[in-house]
């Protein structure tokens, strides 16, 4: 049996989240808010709709699609108003899992394959809200896409004689009965719509109801017992949190065994608090939650490791990691490629809060952004010439040059290496 999920879904709407696609109450003026507060409180992943139909409400929703992927921690699954190749690439840049194509529109057989010869199969869904479009298409949907949303309730028996597809089924009941025999049908894969978007939507107590009807929902799972480990005399053994993207150690904690399950079940960070002899959860007072992603055991079986992404700061001192004072010796290298570029940018930005006499970065910033771009430009055609030379040692420092006057426009504009990052991380 499948793990199932619980996906609530975001309909956009001239930069509000509306209530359905079919009524456009507002249920928010913030969208990325509501997003947040959904993953915050147990949601497995997000549907994003965009219900925009000018060109200009179609680009503030995408813009708002961004942010909404730099603040949630479940994947996102997006789409609406797409026309052309263009607009799914700008939804997979948002950060999404998945571009959503509704093929009950006759304009989208032709794209699906386009797209999904483009960007893989495993990064297009398809809408429906017909089933004869999936009884006449299904072949195409099965080829050229990896997941299906239906956008209403059918016959789900009929539609799984058809494809081998998983579905999400989004529908606007909310009659608790109707939702558990939706989610125990083999091929759905998760149950989004009405119940699942409500604000007050208890995500671990429904996830408890589906597990006393014998539907598994995701969830980490352990594959020891606690019984298993060696703890010390208090029944606790040591977590070392790790960063799962930097590998940075941000903590040691203790888990007993009521921590440990809470962790497991909830998928954030808990410990055992020994100072106050009680459950804590990382982050409940600050908001500095741990988000698990990983978890594993020392050969002797002694101490975990988990692998987690932190909100904020780790540490109670507002220090990113508990590991801040040095004692001995230094981990800085003067050439870590990410230390260097931040060198090179803070000089940069100094520059200009600070201007100084005779420097050419000064001067650039004097003439304005076209004489950047243009220096821009023409450092682009040195690294195109200078690769069409034998000698590397040229496209070396063609790219330095280029490196460094992107860096200005960056400065230019506000735009930091950490947005660059966070951008090709979500990509």
């Amino acid at each position: 049996m499948s793990y199932k999920r619980l996906i609530p879904c975001i309909f956009i709407h001239r930069g509000k989240a509306v209530k359905w696609f079919r009524n456009m109450e507002v249920v928010s003026d913030n969208p990325v808010e509501l997003a947040k507060y959904y993953s915050d409180n147990g949601a497995d992943e997000l549907l994003v709709f965009d219900l925009s139909v000018t060109d200009e409400e179609h680009d503030e929703s995408i813009n708002i699609m961004k942010k909404i992927n730099r603040i949630i921690r479940i994947p996102m699954i997006a789409g609406g108003n797409i026309k052309r190749q263009e607009d799914v690439k700008k939804i997979l840049y948002t950060g999404a899992k998945r571009a959503m194509l509704n093929l009950s529109k006759p304009d989208m057989f032709s794209l699906i394959e386009e797209v999904a010869k483009r960007f893989g199969k495993e990064k297009i869904a398809v809408s429906l809200n017909d089933f004869d479009a999936l009884f006449k298409r299904h072949k195409l949907i099965e080829e050229y896409s990896s997941e299906l949303v239906f956008m209403h309730r059918l016959d789900l028996n009929s539609v799984m004689n058809i494809t081998n597809h998983q579905c999400i089924v989004v529908t606007d009941t909310e009659e608790e009965s109707e939702l558990l025999n939706i989610l125990k049908s083999p091929g759905v894969k998760g149950l989004s719509g009405r119940y699942v978007n409500r604000m007050e939507m208890d995500f671990a107590a429904f996830k408890e109801k589906c597990c006393q009807e014998n539907i598994k929902m995701t969830s980490f799972e352990s594959i020891m017992e606690f019984s298993e480990f060696k703890t010390d005399e208090n029944r606790l053994i040591p977590v070392i949190t790790q960063d799962y993207k930097t590998g940075k150690v941000l903590m040691l904690a203790y888990m007993d065994e009521e921590a440990f399950n809470h962790t497991i079940k909830t998928g954030r960070m808990t410990y055992h608090s020994r100072s106050r002899n009680k459950l804590w959860v990382k982050g409940e007072t600050s908001g500095h939650y741990q988000y698990l992603k990983s978890l594993t055991i020392d050969c002797d079986k002694d101490t975990l490791l988990a692998k987690v992404e932190q909100v904020g700061a780790a540490c109670h001192t507002g220090n990113a990691t508990c590991f801040f004072q040095p004692l001995a010796g230094s981990d800085y290298s003067e050439k870590n490629p990410l230390k260097v570029f931040e060198d090179v940018y803070e000089t940069i930005t100094d520059r200009k809060k600070n201007p100084k006499e005779g420097s050419y970065t000064n001067y650039l910033f004097e003439k304005g952004i076209d004489k950047i771009l243009k220096k821009l430009g023409e450092e682009a055609t040195e690294i195109v010439i200078a690769a069409k030379n034998p000698n590397p040692e040229e496209v070396k420092y063609e790219l330095a040059d280029f490196l460094y006057h992107a860096m200005v426009l960056m400065v230019e504009k506000g735009v930091t290496w950490e947005d660059i990052i966070n951008e090709l991380a979500d990509r």
